[in-house]
């Protein structure tokens, strides 16, 4: 068997038991090996698990999702309960088919809920986007000309507070 490691009695062998594993080599099971040395199994596992990085729905839009999805399904039973009242031509025909407006209403406000919840939580937490390029090179343009304008201030605000009119230097 490729692939996998199989456990099985070897003939002959005092019930001792054996392993092939994925490479091919046998190790005992079963009270070591005739050389007095450790046996050694060589096992992969089969996967590896690795967290989830993000969920790709946000949770209140995802149980706005669940709700709409349970009421649309409790709907859809009660329409199909309607129409087999009405085919069996039983009282209860009425009564379900009224039910089944109103539930209807109701599903069509939870669809709704769902595009809503969907649009508040990505005005709430914006949506991730790489500005272009040239946004950025003029965003750091004004950065840049605020900087300098800041310095200038600076500048401006040593000079008058060290009583120099026009002094640039304090000789």
């Amino acid at each position: 068997m490729t692939g996998t490691a199989e456990w099985r009695e070897a003939p002959g062998n005092g019930g001792a038991r054996h392993a092939r594993t994925q490479w091919g080599r046998t190790a005992s099971r079963g009270g070591g090996t005739p050389g007095g040395e450790e046996p050694r199994y060589d096992y992969r596992p089969l996967w590896v698990e690795e967290p989830a990085r993000r969920h790709p729905v946000p949770d209140p839009v995802r149980s706005a999702a669940v709700r709409a999805v349970l009421v649309i399904a409790v709907t859809l039973i009660q329409a199909m309960i309607a129409f087999l009242c009405a085919l069996a031509g039983s009282w209860l025909a009425f009564p379900m088919v009224m039910a089944s407006v109103a539930a209807t209403v109701v599903a069509t406000w939870a669809a709704v809920d769902v595009w809503v919840t969907r649009q508040v939580w990505n005005q709430r937490h914006g949506v991730l986007s790489e500005p272009s390029s040239t946004a950025r090179a003029l965003r750091r343009e004004r950065r840049a000309r605020r900087r300098e304008e800041r310095a200038a201030l600076r500048d401006q605000e040593r000079i008058r507070r060290r009583g120099g009119a026009g002094q640039l230097s304090h000789s």
